[in-house]
């Protein structure tokens, strides 16, 4: 049997990309699978997961010293292909592969385009930092095995040329976690809207905010704040008087939101890597899976998706009356969104789930190790 190890000292051991979504179909598929990471040990849906404890709270320490660790455990395995999660694992790479072993990385974002973004470096040192990652990242590229990213940019893989072995794994819902959950005759929340993941202006909450006052609508917040700034500035708006704050929130506790929600939120901003990539967020398809029309930003590739699926309203993610005006359309006319539900959950049904993306991540592994 093919054993095969997957690393991370960032996600934890029950990571739902890393855990639930990759290690748990190779499993499925055959393959004898580790999983490195911060938590406890255990044994769970064919995976062994070696646990390391918390790993520091200071980002610093982790990438000198946590890595390591990942590292040593990894190699007492001995496994035959190692999968990596986390930029900061890329020198590691290299080390596995002197050591005789086929590497994959996995890259769950953009990540040079978000070093571009940081708002604690300077402009121009911005610029040098994601230059600097670039560069290294092509070279470990070039020496391991294959290279993964969530999805196509323009039609173009981001490690096209750069990697021999490449695929897109996109982050597409399993059915099992939200689709066949869907229950239509639970009651919404009247005039609700809803945004879940990381809480941060580029993401669109702030214009979500104030969109939602406007529409006399009730936002709800389910995430971390991105920041203690962000939060106060946040909570002191007059807007922020609209705003049901959650907290972070388990899945069990996505799903309730979700059941109770009449139209889902993505209206990430033109920044960065928002709305540049060939894909939705990863928020878009859970929504879609519980049938809430879903209020999108405009772009060149959400448009195309939108046109063709019919799931919801495209909106500048800036223009706040916009959005507004987006969000009294639905309210007032719940037979179409309805409908745009319907034909969000079919969407997800008929294309958009893990199950297809996992067949893909099983065939990489077989072509690599043949």
């Amino acid at each position: 049997m093919i054993k095969v190890c997957h690393l991370t000292s960032v996600h934890n051991s029950d990571d739902v990309r890393v855990f639930k979504k990759e290690c748990t179909s190779l499993a499925k598929a055959g393959f004898e699978v580790y999983l490195v990471a911060k938590g406890e040990s255990r044994q769970e849906n064919g995976v062994t997961v070696v646990g390391l404890g918390d790993a520091p709270k200071s980002r610093i320490k982790r990438i000198l010293f946590f890595t390591q660790a990942v590292l040593k455990e990894g190699l007492k395995l001995d496994c035959d292909l190692y999968q990596i999660h986390d930029p900061e694992l890329l020198p590691i790479a290299l080390k596995l592969k002197k050591h005789g072993k086929k590497v994959v990385f996995d890259s769950h974002e953009n990540y040079y385009e978000q070093l571009l973004n940081k708002p604690y470096l300077s402009p121009l040192l911005r610029k040098i930092v994601a230059n600097v990652y670039v560069k290294y990242e092509t070279k470990v590229l070039r020496k391991i095995d294959g290279g993964i990213y969530t999805n196509l940019n323009n039609g173009k893989h981001p490690f096209e040329g750069r990697c021999k072995n490449i695929e897109t794994i996109d982050n597409y819902p399993m059915l099992c976690e939200l689709y066949d959950k869907y229950d239509g005759s639970i009651e919404k929340r009247p005039r609700s809207a809803c945004y879940v993941g990381s809480l941060t202006e580029n993401r669109g909450v702030t214009n979500f905010v104030k969109s939602a006052y406007l529409a006399k609508s009730f936002a709800y917040l389910g995430g971390v704040y991105y920041s203690e700034e962000y939060e106060k500035t946040l909570k002191s708006m007059p807007e922020y008087s609209c705003v049901k704050d959650l907290g972070k929130l388990n899945r069990d506790q996505v799903l309730d939101l979700l059941q109770h929600t009449i139209v889902g939120m993505a209206t990430l901003r033109n920044v960065g890597q928002y709305n540049k990539d060939d894909n939705l967020a990863t928020k878009v398809y859970e929504y879609m899976s519980l049938a809430l029309p879903v209020i999108l930003s405009s772009s060149k590739y959400n448009d195309k998706v939108m046109e063709e699926y019919k799931f919801g309203i495209c909106v500048d993610p800036d223009d706040i009356e916009g959005t507004a005006k987006a969000l009294e359309y639905l309210y007032a006319n719940p037979d179409i969104a309805a409908q745009m539900g319907a034909n969000g959950r079919k969407a997800v049904f008929e294309r958009f789930n893990w199950e297809s993306e996992s067949e893909k991540l099983v065939a990489l592994y077989r072509k690599i190790i043949s």
